[in-house]
């Protein structure tokens, strides 16, 4: 069970400077109360896979239910001789009143989309983008490169093995938590169970073989100490001149006496194929045949792949770095960009412009369906809508692409499943969140509904995402029009 009753930091003042004296620039003139609406979403899958996914929505929710400035936050403030005593007296009653949008945490996402979505004063929608970033960009970056990994092994585990080489504190703890959502079936990072629920486990590293006067004693020892979870790390010296011998012998004297016969090897050098056979063979010949071989240093995705490709006799993986840190491609790139605001009740549409036409974006207040194909449950596209439409799925749905417009397919067996869900309304949390547990199952379950092409590692298919034709006009209209505001 996770333990929820750890101290937190107060997080207020871990946001871009900027964020600051934007809100103070709006507190000091008509903009402080400004309705505007961001969203967040990302523009390339990490990898050049076919899909990423969502996580890291709980600590977003946490954020922001604790979001406020102590006595020591508003005098740092002060120190720094730019905000007057006004913003300063603001900030100390400082809470969020808005509303967020979100889809649920493991959800595969793709780029464009909005994936969440603020509607708030604009002091408090652009106070909040920095925390929000970090914290979805991150994890997603994690669960999306374990869900990678996990789906290279074909079925077998992948314990998460990189709390040593993370990036900081919560670079471990909460990396641990995203790559158990993304697939993995434990950690090594102990804490990450007590906060989150993440299997925690593991045996013993070389120095415990090294500090023994021979090998066989310390693994004799650790079966004694340890019968139901005998893991003998076995490339200390030699893996099969003396590892292997000595940790069989072990298993022999120790544990199949009391009638266990449930343990493993785990070797973490060398030549991983050849060493694997070999290992398989001589145990099977011993009668060892539940002795799993556990392998670990320095694994991705590919290189798990091609193991298994040479016929490596592998059970299990522990990954560490390579996972913990996102090696291929550590940076998810997630954005928070202004999409509308409203002016006397009416939302007005924003667009962002740019000669680099993958950073246009998509203007409105809007609403994202996934369409399933109901004959084969499979997601087929997503659609992005203005918020107010409302897809009748009793009659057919046309879309089409929104650069190569003539690109078109028409659905008509199928479900159209809106996927955002009300988190916050008028600051107050409406959205029951789900255990780590329930957000693992929830993830694996919408991985499967994705078509094989779209989770391969090479040329994946291209997953359609695409504008509805009213928001697809608004944007048309937008750009036609855009020149003349930049000129006022």
């Amino acid at each position: 069970m996770a333990n929820k009753n750890f101290v937190k930091e107060n997080y207020t003042l871990l946001c871009d400077f900027y964020e600051l004296t934007m809100a103070n620039g709006y507190f000091q003139t008509d903009l402080r109360d400004k309705i505007t609406y961001f969203d967040v979403f990302y523009r390339s899958v990490p990898d050049a896979g076919g899909f990423s996914i969502f996580c890291g929505l709980e600590q977003v929710v946490e954020y922001i239910k604790d979001l406020h400035f102590t006595v020591d936050d508003t005098d740092f403030l002060r120190s720094k001789g730019v905000f007057g005593e006004d913003f300063l007296d603001y900030l100390r009653g400082f809470h969020f009143t808005g509303d967020i949008y979100s889809v649920p945490e493991g959800t595969p996402i793709f780029p464009g989309e909005p994936i969440l979505t603020v509607r708030a004063p604009a002091m408090q929608a652009q106070f909040i983008e920095t925390f929000i970033l970090l914290t979805l960009n991150h994890q997603s970056l994690i669960a999306t490169k374990a869900n990678r990994i996990v789906r290279a092994a074909q079925g077998r585990p992948i314990s998460e093995f990189g709390s040593r080489r993370a990036q900081g504190v919560e670079g471990a703890v909460l990396g641990a938590r995203a790559a158990y959502i993304g697939g993995c079936t434990g950690t090594a990072c102990t804490i990450s169970e007590l906060r989150y629920g993440v299997p925690a486990g593991g045996t013993m590293a070389h120095s415990w073989v090294q500090m023994f006067p021979s090998e066989y004693r310390a693994f004799e020892t650790y079966c004694k100490l340890y019968p139901n979870n005998a893991t003998l790390l076995i490339d200390t010296y030699n893996v099969l001149k003396s590892g292997l011998p000595n940790a069989i012998k072990a298993f022999k004297n120790v544990l199949l006496p009391q009638g266990i016969t449930k343990c493993g090897v785990r070797i973490d050098s060398g030549d991983i194929t050849y060493l694997t056979k070999q290992v398989r063979k001589r145990l099977d010949e011993e009668g060892l045949t539940d002795c799993k071989i556990v392998i670990s240093n320095s694994l991705d995705e590919y290189i798990i792949r091609d193991l298994l490709m040479q016929g490596a006799q592998i059970d299990s993986f522990g990954v560490g770095e390579r996972l913990i840190t996102s090696k291929s491609e550590p940076v998810f790139g997630g954005v928070y960009k202004l999409a509308a605001i409203e002016e006397n009740g009416e939302i007005i549409p924003k667009i962002k412009i740019s000669e680099n036409a993958a950073k246009i974006t998509n203007p409105h207040f809007k609403k994202l369906y996934r369409i399933y194909d109901k004959q084969t449950g499979k997601a087929s596209a997503d659609l992005i809508c203005v918020h107010d439409e409302v897809i009748d799925e009793s009659k057919p749905l046309t879309i089409f692409d929104p650069d190569y417009t003539w690109k078109e397919k028409t659905y008509e067996n199928y479900r159209a499943v809106p996927l955002q869900k009300t988190v916050f309304k008028n600051g107050q949390l409406v959205y029951d969140l789900p255990t780590t547990e329930q957000i693992r199952t929830y993830c694996a379950e919408q991985i499967d509904t994705l078509w094989d092409e779209v989770k391969r590692f090479e040329n994946p298919h291209n997953y359609y995402v695409d504008l509805s034709k009213k928001l697809w006009d608004i944007k048309q209209e937008l750009l036609r029009t855009a020149g003349k505001k930049g000129a006022d």
